[in-house]
């Protein structure tokens, strides 16, 4: 077991004596990239990505038109991440208060999620998707995705990935657990978010796979620090009963579905009827980031990128760009390819983001 990631007392929730916080961020960023797990910084003492360039915080910036990435800089959260450990070496020890994330899909990481969070469970159709939970099973005690897991797994006849102590294993600040598992094979295994009413595996048990990243053992955040279980820092392959329920539970992409497109076929109709050319290409820039998120069930911040993509395209109404009608139709139908069945909660951030853009219009020599 390599010594940079040794901590006594591994359950607890204090860094372990020994590096600084500051050293071990280094020295777990290059361990992992040394392990072929791509890493990216995060926000200090936070979970989510350090940001970086002002473009960032326009409205239609996405990480395609990001010059960070070409020129090495972190940028895009798991977009930057990297194996280079000179690039590491420059990040981390230019900002030793960086956390550190790693980037699960390149990774060909699959790491099961356990929250800990004490709260009633909601109705009995949403604790195992897909499963049906009789009214005569006695749920009195389930309050947590280590307990939803553990029934999941005793339906199957095997032991909760919870307590495989063949794989690498992370306690988290909060009293969870991310369990780590390698894919051997080329499916792209998708994230989901355990309380979705998509794609979900269990209540309070996220998965972390193509599309976004996971927190590295070793890293601090103001909650405490990520600690490793045991002794094992190697990772099994995803078990095959897990690999059946996260098939049957719609963590694959459907094999018809078509490469992604700028802009839903409607909202191009919106586009060509306001003047085609110049105007199409700015909404499919600016419509973009939202429909992205239709390709990633959590983390994705998708209220974010449509109240900014809303805003924006308010600018274009203020413009005389598009009609409010054509805005407002090219919004809805992104909103219906990216989240569908969230169209009642898109619907304020819709009305909210296009108010407050129609009282900045931009010019026709403006950039979305």
């Amino acid at each position: 077991m390599p010594a940079e990631l040794r901590f006594p007392g591994s359950d607890s929730r204090q860094p372990a004596l020994g590096p600084s916080v500051a050293e071990q961020s280094l020295v777990t960023a290059r361990w992992c990239a040394r392990r072929g797990w791509p890493v990216h910084p995060l926000a200090p003492g936070r979970k989510t990505p350090a940001a970086n360039c002002e473009d960032c915080r326009r409205p239609g910036h996405t990480y395609a038109d990001c010059v960070c990435l070409p020129a090495g800089r972190w940028c895009h959260g798991f977009h930057a991440a990297t194996l280079d450990q000179r690039r590491i070496a420059h990040w981390w020890g230019a900002h030793p208060q960086f956390g550190v994330g790693v980037a699960c899909g390149p990774a060909g990481l699959v790491v099961i999620d356990i929250d800990a969070h004490s709260a009633q469970p909601p109705d009995r159709t949403r604790i195992l998707p897909g499963i049906t939970i009789g009214d005569h099973v006695d749920l009195t005690g389930l309050a947590s995705g280590f307990h939803t897991l553990a029934v999941l797994a005793a339906l199957r006849g095997v032991p909760s990935p919870a307590d495989d102590t063949t794989t690498l294993r992370v306690r988290t600040p909060s009293g969870g657990l991310h369990v780590w598992y390698r894919a051997e094979d080329s499916r792209r295994w998708q994230c989901s978010s355990g309380s979705s009413h998509s794609r979900a595996l269990a209540w309070q048990v996220d998965v972390r796979a193509h599309g976004g990243y996971i927190i590295a053992p070793g890293t601090t955040t103001s909650a405490g620090t990520y600690m490793p279980v045991g002794d094992v820092r190697q990772l099994a392959v995803l078990p095959g009963w897990l690999a059946q329920e996260l098939e049957r539970t719609g963590h694959l992409p459907a094999p018809n579905i078509p490469a992604p497109r700028p802009v839903p076929p409607r909202a191009q109709q919106a586009v060509r009827a306001a003047g085609g050319g110049r105007i199409q290409h700015s909404l499919a820039a600016i419509l973009a980031p939202v429909e992205a998120c239709g390709h990633v069930t959590e983390g994705a911040g998708f209220s974010d990128a449509l109240n900014r993509a809303a805003y924006t395209v308010g600018g274009l109404v203020a413009a005389g760009r598009l009609t409010q009608d054509e805005a407002e139709r090219a919004l809805r139908d992104t909103v219906a390819a990216a989240r569908p069945g969230q169209e009642r909660r898109a619907e304020q951030i819709i009305r909210s983001g296009l108010s407050a853009g129609l009282k900045r219009s931009l010019s026709s020599g403006s950039r979305p």
